[in-house]
């Protein structure tokens, strides 16, 4: 190929893509929520004379975030205006912050989806799209979003880190990445969202953040990656590209949005990898962690960076534009939870049952995409691990808020966390010597 060629394949592209978002953008500029399951934004039945709650970003067309107070204000007038709506406190950060769990329908056979939006407090763009999500779920009025919430519970973290977004920090007051501590639960944070997993066991969990562009060849409006974590089960694991590949991207690609695999960098013209950046299988990153915790795991990003001259011309329009990236990828993952139901159940379901047959490796590292060493698979776990009386006093918390089941010892001198049990490959990461990011280290038991 040419190089005059190559630049004409790229000044085409380039006037495509703009020309597409421009569409885009200018057909939701006016309303900034997009319509879930074909419903409309506004309940057909709402009183004209009472609009629904819109949060702040919606009010200034895009031109700054919802504020903590605007956030509060709006969930309280949902939860008071709609019965499918049910909001409450699961925790307090280290500022004193609520983090609040909202509940949307459900019935008693119902599966259930997390949204966990803004783990990091610096990518708000997922929180204002899980915000106007509640309130259009909530109101929709169509008979195909009714089937939906009547099968389908939906749990949403608006602002998984409450004091990062007060500060547009990443990590937590503290500090802390809060999208690290899956494991070692060391955040007020990520003990909430702990205890939500193992209380309401989703069989989605939908971590929406955004991403900074390092190179032309990592400049797309969405990307998605679901859990690499060798410990997956492999129906799960399947459930979740499926979820990436067959919902999220391409409901991005028909709202007329760019997407791609995170952590690989693709050569716009071809395709082609050009260098893998991340993708690890670290099982304190919560898409990991959902994985092994035998749930469809998602994260998804999308671009903080202006990609047309207009957006470097116009602030609103790039949040606008980040919105909508997240509005139309979640409503590919709305529609995934709507179709695939019974294919969703029967891997969780399953794979929370594999772990009692106390059978097969664990892997202490490696991802789907980066076979594991042998240093890094435990060929023939121990029968369980032994914690002492210090250890078990440290750290029971962390066994419960996990979900692990313990044995405690008769004596009351210590524990014993045995693996045949449905967090198998968890315990074996929280307690095994050889575990990178374990919490403490157990004495494995060999004698079952």
């Amino acid at each position: 190929m040419t190089a005059r060629t190559t630049r004409t394949r790229t000044r085409a592209l380039s006037r495509t893509r703009t020309r597409t978002r421009a569409l885009v953008l200018a057909a939701t500029v006016a309303a900034l929520g997009l319509p879930l399951l074909n419903a409309p934004a506004q309940a057909a039945d709402s009183p004209a004379a009472t609009p629904l709650p819109r949060t702040g970003f919606e009010t200034s067309a895009g031109a700054r975030w919802t504020t903590e107070a605007e956030e509060s204000a709006f969930l309280a007038a949902v939860d008071r205006a709609s019965d499918r709506v049910a909001t409450r406190v699961i925790g307090t950060t280290g500022q004193g912050r609520p983090l609040r769990l909202v509940t949307v329908g459900g019935g008693t056979t119902a599966n259930t989806m997390l949204l966990i939006c803004s783990q990091h407090g610096d990518e708000p763009s997922g929180r204002e799209a899980c915000l106007t999500t509640v309130r259009d779920l909530a109101h929709a009025t169509d008979p195909e979003t009714r089937r939906f919430l009547a099968r389908t519970t939906v749990l949403v973290v608006p602002t998984a880190n409450p004091d990062g977004r007060a500060a547009d920090t990443r990590g937590n007051g503290d500090g802390v990445d809060v999208n690290r501590d899956h494991i070692a639960l060391k955040t007020a944070e990520g003990r909430a969202m702990a205890a939500v997993i193992r209380d309401r066991r989703p069989d989605v969990i939908y971590d929406l953040h955004e991403y900074g562009g390092t190179s032309p060849y990592y400049d797309k409006d969405l990307l998605a990656l679901w859990p690499r974590n060798l410990n997956t089960d492999p129906d799960v694991h399947a459930e979740a590209d499926t979820l990436s590949e067959r919902y999220v991207r391409p409901a991005a690609g028909a709202a007329g949005f760019s997407s791609g695999i995170y952590g690989l960098w693709t050569d716009p013209l071809t395709g082609e990898t050009i260098k893998q950046v991340a993708g690890d299988g670290q099982e304190r990153i919560l898409r990991n962690t959902a994985g092994i915790k035998h749930a469809v795991g998602l994260l998804v990003e999308t671009r903080v960076e202006p990609l047309t001259d207009a957006e470097k011309a116009d602030p609103a329009l790039n949040q606008r534009r980040r919105v909508h990236t997240q509005l139309a990828a979640l409503r590919g993952a709305l529609s995934f939870v709507d179709e695939r139901r019974g294919p969703i159940e029967a891997a969780t379901s399953a794979a929370r049952q594999v772990g009692l047959a106390d059978r097969g490796p664990v892997y202490l590292g490696g991802a789907d995409n980066d076979p594991a060493e042998p240093a890094e698979i435990v060929q023939d776990p121990p029968c369980g691990y032994r914690l002492d009386a210090a250890q078990y006093a440290e750290f029971a918390d962390e066994l419960a808020l996990h979900g692990v089941s313990v044995r405690r010892s008769g004596d009351g001198d210590g524990a014993y966390v045995p693996l045949r049990q449905s967090q198998r490959a968890l315990v074996s990461l929280l307690l095994d010597e050889r575990a990178a990011y374990r919490i403490t280290t157990g004495q494995a038991v060999n004698a079952c």
